[in-house]
């Protein structure tokens, strides 16, 4: 069967590419369903962009790359095109924009648009092999137990990259990439917990607080959560991207707070008070209780002179800590690193040396803040991909 343009991939970006890629599209994934990384995505409300959406806010080893997709397909348009499908929707924090109902809705709206575009949806459907004839690819894939051989003029690239591999991610993109001389740069997980050794934190499972999270390149003011395998919450999952294995990080755990203050004044009226108990009144009381022993918190705020309380705000201000590792794809909300931009037009996200290879969304080495972020990536360089294909 010949078609214009074959997509592999119906998550975020291949549906979105699909929308816009002009007529005889066809989309193929392995999955039962389109767009399940989509459903459960936000508590299953679909965080599905950030109103403060901008290049500073994704890495890459190019950080320029990512400028014009962006630019041409903003977070606006995307909340026009939600709203144009009367999906209700809010500002939680940071600009982080959830539905109202479900992220259910956001695989609707994506289906309607493909629908309207005329894109047809091959679901489980599996890639047997690949190759180029010359004219174009050629396909062999399996299909509820038949085999097809497809050829098309235009191939993109939207499986994602290897994150959490229990929805089926793998490293298909990479693989393909490779195949045709693309470099893809190294990947690891990103958006994911801290692990440490032993069950360090487990006493503390459950126990969260504002904290500003820091190694040398960066530092993220949000929230901090212990589990019983490490540290989580949104400031550790935006550090993680930033972390390499055996580097330490900080932990301000009074980040907006002048405990010494606090605690001298404390001092001259309440100075019969034990310290532990005052500093629960700052910190949660099992923290507090799993400090202790190591800053040897004891006696009263009476018995405490300015460099002890001063020590002891320094420490709960730069709380050094060591992870022993993340918990890896298994959980990890995206891949860091991918297809290497300087194979791909900016503009188009075609390669440059296989003229009708497209690579967009996660595939891509473009990884976004926690937030909404990866989705707009998604919108924005799917948009770009499809237009293109459009204008032939």
């Amino acid at each position: 069967m010949q078609v214009q343009t074959i997509i592999l991939g119906a998550g975020a970006a291949g549906m979105m590419c699909a929308a816009h890629a002009g007529a005889d599209v066809l989309v193929l994934d392995h999955a039962r369903n389109p767009g399940e990384k989509i459903r459960i995505s936000g508590g299953g409300r679909c965080n599905f962009t950030n109103m403060y959406a901008a290049p500073e806010n994704f890495l890459s080893q190019n950080p320029h790359f990512c400028k014009s997709a962006l630019a041409r397909y903003t977070q606006w348009d995307f909340i026009d095109l939600v709203g144009s499908h009367n999906i209700d929707w809010h500002e939680k924090t940071l600009g982080q924009l959830f539905c109202d109902g479900s992220s259910k809705q956001i695989v609707a709206m994506l289906r309607a648009e493909m629908e309207r575009a005329g894109a047809r949806l091959w679901l489980q459907t599996s890639l047997k092999n690949l190759r180029h004839d010359g004219s174009g690819f050629v396909l062999q894939v399996e299909r509820e137990g038949t085999q097809h051989t497809l050829s098309c003029r235009n191939l993109v690239l939207a499986t994602g990259g290897k994150s959490i591999p229990k929805m089926g991610a793998t490293g298909l993109a990479y693989d393909i990439a490779r195949q045709f001389g693309l470099t893809v740069t190294d990947t690891r997980p990103a958006l994911v917990p801290f692990t440490f050794p032993e069950g360090r934190f487990k006493s503390l499972a459950g126990v969260s607080l504002p904290a500003r999270l820091s190694n040398h390149r960066t530092s993220f003011d949000e929230a901090l959560l212990f589990t019983h395998r490490g540290l989580s919450g949104p400031s550790v999952l935006q550090l993680s991207s930033y972390w390499r294995e055996g580097e330490t990080i900080h932990a301000n755990l009074i980040p907006d707070l002048d405990l010494f203050a606090l605690l001298r004044d404390q001092r001259q009226s309440e100075g019969r008070r034990d310290l532990t108990t005052e500093l629960a009144r700052h910190l949660p009381a099992r923290l507090v209780e799993f400090l202790t022993p190591e800053l040897g918190l004891k006696g009263r705020l009476a018995d405490q002179s300015d460099t002890a309380l001063r020590g002891l705000c320094d420490h709960l201000e730069n709380w050094t800590l060591t992870p022993s590792g993340s918990e890896g794809y298994r959980t990890a909300e995206v891949t860091l690193g991918g297809i290497d931009t300087d194979g791909l037009s900016s503009r188009s996200m075609e390669s440059k040396a296989v003229p009708g290879l497209y690579a967009i969304g996660e595939a891509v080495d473009v990884t976004g803040w926690l937030g909404g972020y990866n989705f707009q990536w998604a919108w924005s360089s799917a948009h770009a991909a499809g237009t293109a294909i459009a204008r032939g």
